[in-house]
């Protein structure tokens, strides 16, 4: 009975299941929530694009991060250790565009 009543029904569209591609996340935040953005960024191209922001409690996010980290570490069990290539550091921001300056 215990099991039932922990149980939530979520709906997930057809258009939210397709998902967006993501290759940067931009995060900040206030005294009251995290903004998280998703941004696409595509080779020769001038810009990048947000496709997602996604807006949470301190309290949530943290949460997120603790799964965030738990699934990392379940995916990295059956598939491998996830390489690092940046070491942490930031990516370019250019992806090998030409330089603005003149």
């Amino acid at each position: 009975m215990e099991n039932q009543e922990n149980q939530m029904n979520i709906e997930l569209s057809e258009e939210v299941a397709l998902g967006v591609y993501s290759n940067l996340a931009i995060i900040t935040h206030s005294p009251a929530e995290v903004v998280c953005d998703f941004i696409q960024i595509m080779p020769g191209m001038p810009k990048g694009k947000v496709r997602s922001r996604v807006i949470m409690t301190p309290e949530n996010a943290k949460r997120f991060l603790q799964a965030l980290t738990d699934n990392i570490e379940k995916y990295e069990e059956n598939f491998g250790k996830i390489s690092d290539s940046n070491n942490g550091k930031l990516p370019p921001m250019n992806f090998g565009t030409p330089s603005t300056m003149a």
